[in-house]
């Protein structure tokens, strides 16, 4: 059942890229829910098994829904989008690329697969089926110079394809324009981590978003909290530097934040969190790796940042 919103917007009011000179489609007051509809990466270019990812328009691939301005959101802050549902439409595919992934090497691309999507089951075929996990690959904000296509993920957020990335997530982003200035897109039914092939489940949906600001606080990457975990994320080229990142930007937070020092910021890194990939599709030309950590709430880090 959808959640009731005070707002929506069209699947035809979209971005390619993320700027630092974004004009708001729509204001909201923070407290307000918003439904994005959103296009697949691919924006209806593929819809059959016959449809090849050669054969179609690669400037209009993931379009991201926005942007979305949250009143007194200023640089500083971060702006909170909570991901309150995400429905994906009842079919979906997924492509192999040439010279994307870890396999590609071994197949014969490019090739379509569709997906049947119903009832909390994706059916790859008559014999491969497995649940649903709904999630957005595609939130961002405003940049503080550079405009990157929404391929590319970066300290806005952007491409992060990270599969906790749905229903009950709250993703912290650092604002850097006023406004903040968010857009979703690039729904999948289901991604793995790592996305080797560099598509998930890539469907179109709906998505509800409900926003809220932390005043004067923000994390460098974008920081996502759930009911048992808060993730920050990082990106780089490679996975190593990627990690190394991600590790410094989970010490920083338990420091500042926390009152950890940094040796025992680094040994619990080590003993209680886990270091994990949310895409990784290499060989991938012009694309980075996403690092993230996933830190357990506890009494001592009971959320991405203190209130006070």
């Amino acid at each position: 059942m959808a959640v009731a919103t005070e707002h929506r917007l069209s699947r035809d009011q979209i971005i390619w890229s993320f700027g630092p000179d974004l004009e708001p489609v729509l204001e909201v007051e923070p407290g307000e829910t918003v439904t994005f509809e959103t296009n697949d990466c691919f924006t209806g270019q593929i819809r059959s098994e016959d449809d090849l990812v050669t054969e179609i328009d690669l400037a209009r691939i993931n379009s991201a829904t926005g942007p979305v301005a949250v009143k007194g959101a200023e640089p500083g802050d971060s702006l909170i989008a909570e991901i309150l549902d995400v429905r994906p439409i009842e079919w979906g595919v997924a492509t192999l690329i040439p010279g994307f992934g870890q396999l590609i090497d071994k197949v014969q691309a490019p090739l379509t697969r569709l997906f049947d999507v119903r009832d909390g089951e994706i059916r790859m075929n008559d014999r491969v089926r497995f649940p649903a996990q709904p999630m957005v690959g595609v939130v961002g904000v405003a940049t503080d110079g550079d405009t990157l296509s929404n391929g590319l993920a970066g300290r806005h957020g952007g491409n992060l394809d990270d599969h906790f990335h749905g229903k009950g997530a709250r993703i912290f982003f650092p604002v850097r324009q006023p406004g903040g200035m968010f857009a979703v897109g690039d729904m999948h039914a289901a991604m793995g981590d790592g996305e080797i092939c560099f598509t998930g489940v890539e469907i179109a949906g709906e998505v509800d978003v409900r926003f809220d600001l932390l005043k004067g606080k923000q994390a460098t990457w974008p920081v996502t909290e759930l009911a048992d975990r808060w993730l920050p994320h990082a990106t780089a080229d490679d996975y190593g530097d990627a990690l190394k990142l991600v590790a410094e930007e989970a010490a920083r937070l338990l420091v500042d934040e926390h009152g950890f020092t940094i040796e025992d910021a680094f040994i619990f890194l080590s003993v209680a969190c886990d270091a994990g990939v949310a895409q990784a599709c290499k060989p991938a030309p012009q694309f980075g790796t996403i690092a993230r950590f996933s830190i357990p709430k506890i009494d001592a880090c009971p959320a991405p940042f203190r209130a006070g």
